[in-house]
């Protein structure tokens, strides 16, 4: 078990993926300035936590926070003139929340990181599967006119990478892919993440097709 400083947000960040961020509240700052030690640059290694609010703002707090969340390491860090900061983090291995602690400055919580389950070979073809389906559903989402991610993303050589970033680039709100964060097993996060963007699929050709 590990004090984690921790980052509630109103999106889900899975290990993989990377997200940018304006640092701008009190608390958070006082975070950064935590991490960087005294110094005007956190350390490259420096490392919070991001949980989902599951009710509530991201601001002032007051909120509800999913019990699992991501790890996330300082990829880049400026601080702007003002005392705001602007960063990116890159996910990182997941944690369950044993004991929140008061928030004083910011969100401390008592963690376990979650211990990830090996790649089965025999889910090769699930994989290959849920990508098929995770590209067509952006496909639409664009042909849509809908902001995303590029259809032509290029997956890991690691399959259990791989299966990670389809969870992260598949076109689903928030409380879906926290779901995906809190399944264990790669085959069951697949088939999820399969199933997810299907019925977001038929949404989108519906919709280009002109039906109501």
């Amino acid at each position: 078990m590990r004090r984690l400083p921790l980052f509630p947000l109103g999106t889900v960040l899975v290990p993989t993926a990377v997200l940018p961020l304006h640092i701008f509240e009190p608390r958070y700052r006082a975070l950064m300035a935590d991490l960087a030690g005294g110094d005007d640059q956190p350390p490259g290694d420096a490392e919070f936590g991001v949980v989902l609010i599951t009710r509530g703002s991201e601001v002032g707090g007051g909120d509800t926070r999913a019990g699992v969340g991501t790890v996330a390491r300082l990829l880049e860090a400026t601080r702007l003139p003002d005392g705001r900061w602007v960063i990116a983090v890159v996910g990182t291995r997941r944690f369950r929340v044993e004991r929140w602690l008061p928030d004083a400055p910011y969100p401390l919580a008592e963690v376990d990181e979650l211990d990830e389950q090996p790649w089965d070979t025999d889910d090769a073809g699930l994989l290959v599967a849920t990508e098929r389906r995770v590209r067509r559903a952006l496909a639409l989402a664009a042909e849509a006119g809908e902001p995303g991610v590029p259809v032509t993303f290029e997956l890991d050589d690691d399959p259990a990478e791989a299966a990670w970033q389809l969870a992260a680039l598949a076109p689903v709100g928030a409380h879906d892919r926290q779901r995906l964060l809190e399944l264990d097993a790669h085959a069951d996060r697949l088939r999820l993440t399969g199933g997810l963007v299907e019925e977001v699929a038929q949404l989108l050709a519906r919709r280009l097709g002109g039906a109501e």
